[in-house]
């Protein structure tokens, strides 16, 4: 079965989840779909981002390279071609996260994280 890619989801650094949360509410109409002071999704029809909460300190920067997730159906095929390739060692898939996922995440030449998720609940709310 070959690896189905669904989605970015831009991931955005912030230092407080509520007020952010609140904010792009107020100024652009997006609804939070889940989430907590830590960790939260918003939508606006078909456009989602995420917040992540930061320290702002020397070791958690808020401002240190962004974070995009790509979300797919069935990770393995895609993992493992990139283990294949050296992109990544083979230990770096994490399974049955206690948010619901498959994932597995790498740094581009710039210090960007990139994930790449599967979202193993019967609901796609890591997405929305």
């Amino acid at each position: 079965m070959k690896t189905e890619f669904l989605c970015t989801v831009p991931v955005l650094p912030s230092q407080n989840i509520t007020r952010d949360i609140d904010w792009y509410s107020h100024n652009f109409g997006f609804v939070k779909t889940f989430g907590d002071h830590m960790y939260a999704g918003m939508r606006l029809e078909d456009i989602v981002i995420h917040l992540q909460w930061h320290a702002d300190t020397a070791a958690d920067p808020l401002l240190g390279g962004s974070v995009v997730r790509i979300f797919v159906k069935n990770i393995e095929p895609y993992f493992e071609s990139l283990v294949v390739k050296g992109a990544i060692t083979c230990d770096k898939l994490i399974k049955n996260t206690a948010w619901g996922t498959h994932e597995f995440g790498l740094y581009d030449l710039n210090n960007n994280a990139v994930f790449v998720v599967e979202d193993i609940e019967s609901s796609s709310e890591k997405t929305s």
